[in-house]
């Protein structure tokens, strides 16, 4: 699953002549390929996303030690978002169009997803995603691999409902993730007939 996930990424050899992979310096007809790891090693987030990039360097050593993807070792590249959106655009800016990388696995807030979704696209390069996230977004260069406000409250509320629960707070951050589920939460209310208390 993984080696078919990085080969989805892994995008177009240099020398094809095709418009969108012309504009790529991504080249795997080599002995290796390069990934990217861009995941907040200062700052704020670290303390969460530094423990993300331990796993996917230990992903890339377990691939690499089992033979690699159809036989290419991955040289993985990290580079520190520093818990800033703008540093994590930069940086993915960096791996895509210097660094020739095929994907980019990390992010972790949705500002910083939100930052890096141009960049991504304008390149029409792949970035893993490793977290949830408030869905109300879809794009052909992210691969969303967490689960969505419906996939983590509704259950939470319908459990709450069966044990009786008839009115509750979400408490959440000003902050993406909080914002953009209110519309799914008052839907919720509506139909399944909860008293939100704020």
């Amino acid at each position: 699953m993984t080696t078919a996930m990085l080969l989805a990424g892994c995008g177009s050899k240099a020398s094809q002549t095709d418009a969108a992979s012309a504009e790529s310096c991504v080249d795997t007809s080599g002995p290796t390929i390069k990934v990217g790891s861009l995941n907040s090693l200062s700052g704020t987030m670290a303390i969460s996303e530094v423990t993300v990039r331990d796993a996917i360097k230990l992903a890339v050593d377990e691939i690499n030690a089992s033979g690699g993807v159809l036989g290419k070792q991955i040289e993985l590249i990290g580079e520190d978002g520093a818990s800033e959106p703008t540093v994590f655009a930069e940086k993915a800016e960096k791996l895509i169009s210097s660094d020739c990388v095929a994907a980019v696995f990390g992010g972790w807030t949705s500002s910083s997803r939100k930052a890096m979704l141009p960049v991504f696209e304008s390149a029409n390069s792949l970035l893993y995603y490793p977290v949830q996230y408030e869905g109300l977004e879809s794009s052909k260069n992210i691969f969303y691999t967490g689960a969505t406000t419906n996939q983590q409250i509704v259950p939470a509320l319908d459990y709450l409902k069966g044990r009786g629960v008839k009115s509750l707070y979400l408490v959440g951050s000003d902050y993406v993730f909080p914002a953009d589920r209110e519309p799914h939460h008052q839907g919720l209310r509506r139909s399944q007939r909860h008293r939100d208390q704020g």
